[in-house]
């Protein structure tokens, strides 16, 4: 079972949970009898709800650590405690609330890489990425400043005369998010002079090729590469991959970099582009590798069944005919796996938890042949989703997929709902 944790878990809170769930369970709360039986099989069961009436606190923690996947609460509580130390919150760092009385220059130099890299929230985007290009303007001299501003741009020259200085800078962690400089190269989208090179130098300097950080305390990190992949679940508009990224997955890999990269795999499995999955499979994606993380955490956030496993699951669900026959050239398929033409054969129904339909996702993904494609096949463009209420439109809008919301808007004003169409045609009465 894949891990699954809520955003900066806390142990305290943990516990919290657990005597809580200790005290429904005695009280014969549905809910928590629910979970007591599907994750403590060993507990008798009744129909009358006496079975969680004697329900040890030990007993609860130990349900409630195998409902986030971990085998027991002290791996639970191990979890933590190694994972201290890993964990970032950029969203945490806010560039407009830093000292009024410090340095401007220094505010400049905490502001621009907070600014210019992909932190994976919904403040990601070219806005962001504009004004730390501002900064940079008002203030030439940052990058031969700090090492992780140089790392941020990306500029080779200036990086060498930082290492000359301080060796130890390529791997030491700094900045606004407590990261080592190939991290802010990775994920920055400001103009870079030249991120292979720098990044060659920073490896050669002893930068770690798998370094990385456990995003808000979660399992699976957002490594180097996850970085230079990039994209994600807001589109390519608002979290680019980096514009160098091929490049850069090659010089990582041929490095050493894990290609179990379980998230990067997660944020490009949305696109059809398969360009990253080519690349990781011919480097032992799916195969047994180093599993870094796995020692660095004491535990697996995902099997590589399961990690495969859901790549195969998404692009069968959503009519990636090429992904699914990618992986299968790889000897990686699923028991059972149904027609891909069939995912969009109703392209109005509503695919996903938050009501999107497979129409919204194209907009979000910018995808303008999916788009086309749904439409011709009579996706309705002014449909809602069902936690928002906004249309495909709205969301390339909000995804910055420019021409995607123009042509979502062309068909928003040319649709006529099914219900006003006649044989003589849309809101036709048969009268000549």
């Amino acid at each position: 079972m894949a891990l699954s944790l809520p955003g900066n878990p806390d142990l305290e809170r943990f516990r919290r949970d657990a005597r809580r769930l200790q005290r429904g369970a005695r009280g014969g709360d549905p809910q928590a009898l629910a979970l007591v039986a599907r994750h403590h099989p060993s507990r008798p069961t009744a129909e009358n709800g006496e079975e969680g009436g004697d329900l040890t606190l030990a007993e609860a923690q130990l349900v409630l650590a195998r409902s986030y996947g971990f085998a027991s609460w002290p791996r639970l509580r191990a979890y933590l405690r190694r994972s201290e130390g890993l964990r970032r919150d950029p969203a945490a760092f806010a560039e407009e609330s830093a000292d009024p009385a410090a340095d401007p220059v220094d505010r400049a130099a905490r502001s621009v890489p907070a600014l210019a890299c992909l932190r994976y929230d919904g403040a990601d985007e070219p806005a962001r990425w504009a004004r730390a290009a501002e900064l940079l303007e008002r203030h030439p001299d940052l990058p031969e400043r700090d090492v992780f501003v140089a790392a941020t741009v990306g500029d080779p020259e200036i990086l060498r005369r930082h290492l000359d200085r301080d060796p130890r800078s390529a791997a030491r962690s700094g900045g606004p998010f407590d990261w080592p400089p190939i991290l802010y190269l990775a994920y920055s989208r400001v103009p870079q002079m030249d991120a292979v090179d720098s990044a060659r130098m920073l490896l050669d300097g002893g930068a770690d090729p798998d370094t990385g950080y456990l995003w808000q305390g979660l399992p699976t990190p957002f490594s180097v590469l996850t970085g230079v992949f990039a994209e994600g679940e807001s589109g390519p508009g608002r979290q680019p991959r980096h514009p160098a990224w091929r490049e850069l997955a090659l010089l990582l890999l041929d490095r050493g970099a894990d290609p179990n990269d379980r998230q990067a795999l997660y944020n490009r499995m949305f696109g059809r582009d398969d360009s990253h999955l080519e690349l990781l499979l011919d480097h032992g994606l799916g195969r047994p590798a180093g599993e870094v993380w796995a020692e660095r955490l004491g535990i697996v956030a995902e099997s590589l069944e399961e990690m495969m496993r859901r790549q195969l699951e998404w692009a069968a669900g959503h009519g990636f005919a090429h992904r699914t026959a990618l992986l299968a050239a790889h000897g990686f398929t699923l028991d059972t796996v149904r027609d891909a033409a069939a995912a969009v054969a109703d392209p109005g129904t509503h695919s996903s938890p938050d009501g999107r339909t497979p129409l919204h996702q194209a907009a979000l993904m910018g995808d303008l042949d999916v788009i086309r494609a749904l439409l011709q096949a009579g996706a309705d463009p002014a449909a809602v989703d069902e936690v928002h209420g906004t249309t495909p439109a709205h969301w390339a809008r909000w995804a910055r997929n420019d021409e995607a919301e123009q042509l979502l808007r062309e068909a928003e004003a040319r649709w006529e709902p099914e219900a006003n169409r006649t044989a003589y045609g849309p809101g036709g009465d048969g009268q000549g």
